[in-house]
């Protein structure tokens, strides 16, 4: 297939800009369920008039429907957008880029979705959605799956489609505990969420991320705490997030002092509640409940799923501690990283 593409790239540079144009409709339709022709120009950054004929010729190859409340797409599209995916990757450069990460890092797989999750709300959609199909791809019967906090894995979360059949015996925790934000980005929360969508139960840790020590003794000897951790380090599967040290440290609200020393100590990734540098060793840890770095190298399959250009010297560090399994990202991260190698 590769080889093909790449003689319709010299002989029929036109069709593919055609061929990468309709997809991108197609998908931003999916996306948003059902959109209006003026919206959908504007995510595009289309004219109405282009957009117009574009639609029309979908809509004649049953590949949309168009209602007064909008275009929605149809099962055919559906369909169709699934057998493209891999003649997509290839004409973005996705596939290669995913091929490159994975060898490099000694991945179980990769998936790089198009665009950039920090200045796309359709491409952290997108992110999510990749996410969530990971999960479900090695999620079973009797499971307990460990998630963390953040936008990208609320984002997941939302993306998430209940399976043909309830996911029984299967418990979804929070890997660790609040960061006093929004309560919608908390892992406590997106671990509910999570369960509910599938038909799995969930266990719930009501303390915070950050503790003192005479906080954490306190805790750490309760009956009920023990109970839900001992649970949230059995887990078989941990979905985390990635973030930037500095951010992650200004969200925490750490001291002056602290942050200087993650800067001295060349913190630039934070993840599990530990700060990584970029060769990817541990610098800081937090005195916090939940999963231990010990857990994490024990687990069975863990999922990092992070995107954002930004986020992409992160990401590597991560990486880089080598106890990753399934990475999702996007385009934008992806080609940093990449560049970097």
């Amino acid at each position: 297939m590769q080889n093909l593409l790449e003689i319709q790239k010299q002989l029929l540079p036109d069709l593919m800009d055609v061929l990468k144009k309709r997809y991108m409709i197609l998908h931003q339709i999916m996306l948003e369920e059902v959109i209006g022709r003026r919206s959908l120009a504007l995510s595009l950054n289309m004219t109405e008039r282009v957009l117009r004929a574009e639609t029309d010729l979908l809509k004649a190859q049953g590949l949309i429907e168009i209602e007064n409340v909008g275009m929605r797409i149809s099962d055919a599209g559906r369909q169709l957008l699934e057998q493209m995916k891999p003649i997509v990757k290839e004409l973005l450069g996705l596939a290669e880029m995913e091929k490159k990460i994975r060898s490099a890092y000694g991945l179980r797989k990769v998936i790089v979705v198009p665009g950039d999750c920090e200045s796309s709300a359709t491409a952290k959609r997108e992110l999510g959605r990749a996410g969530a199909k990971a999960l479900l791809g090695v999620i079973g019967e009797n499971d307990v799956v460990a998630v963390t906090g953040g936008s990208t894995l609320a984002e997941m979360g939302q993306q998430l489609t209940p399976p043909s059949a309830p996911i029984r015996g299967s418990w979804f925790v929070p890997a660790r505990g609040g960061l006093g934000e929004s309560l919608e980005i908390q892992a406590n929360t997106i671990a509910s969420g999570m369960a509910k969508r599938v038909g799995a139960e969930y266990r719930l840790l009501h303390v915070p991320d950050l503790l003192g020590k005479e906080a954490y003794e306190s805790l750490v000897h309760d009956h009920n705490i023990q109970e839900i951790v001992s649970l949230i380090r059995r887990a078989r599967i941990v979905v985390h997030g990635i973030g930037d040290a500095m951010e992650m440290a200004r969200r925490r609200k750490l001291e002056p002092k602290m942050v200087e020393e993650l800067q001295r100590e060349g913190a630039i990734a934070e993840s599990f509640g530990y700060y990584f540098d970029e060769t990817g060793a541990v610098v800081h840890k937090m005195l916090t409940l939940g999963l231990r770095l010990e857990d994490i190298k024990s687990t069975e399959t863990v999922i990092g799923v992070a995107g954002g250009r930004s986020k992409a010297k992160a990401i590597h560090a991560v990486l880089k501690f080598g106890h990753e399994d399934i990475l999702v990202t996007d385009e934008a991260a992806a080609e940093e990283i990449v560049e970097a190698l």
